[in-house]
């Protein structure tokens, strides 16, 4: 497992993570989707779990951390076709993107701590 401490300039991935987080998981209320739908507890849920993650890392990010918002956000981006709403444009749309970039973040999380001079091994 690795480690690294984040300084000021380090915790923006992981801010932006919380954001995309919490837009995800007010996407359902935003949009009018109604509560009991497969999208909407798919946002819901994988929002949570991006934002605490996210929140988690900020002031000091573990790989563990990073690989999980890793497969979050892919899921999220493939979650339109796997539960069949796909039909619907803007909920689809939405997740693509949040998915791709919480996923674009984590892995440039994980390079970090891979390749920092910084990051250590616990």
């Amino acid at each position: 497992m690795r480690t690294i401490e984040n300084r000021t300039e380090d915790m923006i991935p992981n801010a932006l993570n919380a954001l995309l987080g919490v837009a995800l998981l007010m996407m359902p209320w935003y949009l009018s989707l109604g509560s009991e739908t497969a999208r909407a507890r798919n946002a819901f849920v994988c929002g949570m779990a991006i934002a605490i993650i996210a929140v988690l890392a900020l002031s000091k990010s573990y790989d563990w951390e990073e690989y999980i918002n890793l497969a979050v956000g892919l899921w999220v981006s493939i979650a339109p076709w796997a539960l069949g709403f796909a039909d619907s444009a803007v909920p689809t749309w939405t997740h693509v993107v949040i998915g791709l970039a919480v996923a674009a973040l984590a892995a440039f999380e994980l390079w970090r701590l891979f390749v920092s001079t910084q990051a250590r091994s616990v």
